[in-house]
């Protein structure tokens, strides 16, 4: 994996580096104190993590995140900030981490050992690879009953055991196959094979019940046409 530094303050530039360079095997393509010139490098290369700093001068990293989080691939976001008003924010643009100045070694280093996980892997056509107990656990990608975003992870739920996969719900919406599995809503993906009971809600929306699951998982108002298509409602 590599990544770029966006940090207008050169020495958390080097202590970013230091526990890069020595507590992983992610490689620091280059560094910046200016976030356009770090769109422009982002805009021509390819990148898998962005070290992002929201103070910035001319362009704040929250505003560079939410323009690199509409690429159609993007890199991951990882704040480095010593302000926390802004973690909400970060986490509306699915950042991976927000990690706040100074930085704790326990911390920095536990973020890098996770980048670094397989994050989600294709073993068989129909198969994947998530993570429990720190362990990498095989299944169907059919047995899956539902995904509910959980800050920068996903947590998958088969027959009520609950999974982890260190990417967003975005990106883990685009691995899985559209004639089984719908957006629901901006924090779930639901298996429709799954579905076992629909409960008309307020607003004209819905709660689902999903087969060996006992957690009910709503379908928002604007994916409630698209929902009323699939289902035959």
């Amino acid at each position: 994996m590599n990544c770029i530094i966006v940090d207008d303050e050169f020495p958390s530039r080097e202590e970013l580096k230091y526990f890069i360079n020595n507590f992983s095997s992610i490689k620091i393509l280059d560094e910046f104190d200016d976030s356009l010139k770090a769109l422009e490098y982002i805009e021509k290369n390819s990148i898998d993590i962005i070290f992002l700093d929201i103070n910035m001068p001319k362009l704040d990293g929250m505003a560079l995140g939410r323009i690199i989080s509409r690429f159609p691939k993007h890199p991951i976001i990882v704040f480095i900030t010593a302000y926390k008003d802004f973690a909400v924010d970060a986490f509306e643009i699915e950042a991976y981490d927000y990690i706040l100045k100074p930085y704790s070694e326990e911390r920095m280093v536990g973020t890098l050992k996770k980048l670094e996980k397989p994050a989600y892997q294709t073993c068989i056509s129909n198969k994947i690879t998530l993570w429990k107990d720190n362990k990498m656990i095989v299944m169907r990608i059919l047995d899956i009953s539902y995904c509910e975003a959980n800050g920068h992870e996903t947590l998958i739920s088969v027959n009520g055991t609950k999974y982890t996969t260190n990417i967003s719900i975005t990106e883990f919406y685009k691995k899985l196959p559209k004639e089984f599995f719908f957006r629901s809503h901006r924090s779930f993906i639901i298996n429709t094979e799954k579905i076992v009971e629909i409960i008309p809600w307020f607003n004209n929306t819905y709660m689902l019940k999903m087969q060996g699951e006992s957690a009910d998982i709503p379908v928002s108002r604007n994916n409630i046409p698209e929902f009323r298509t699939i289902m035959g409602i």
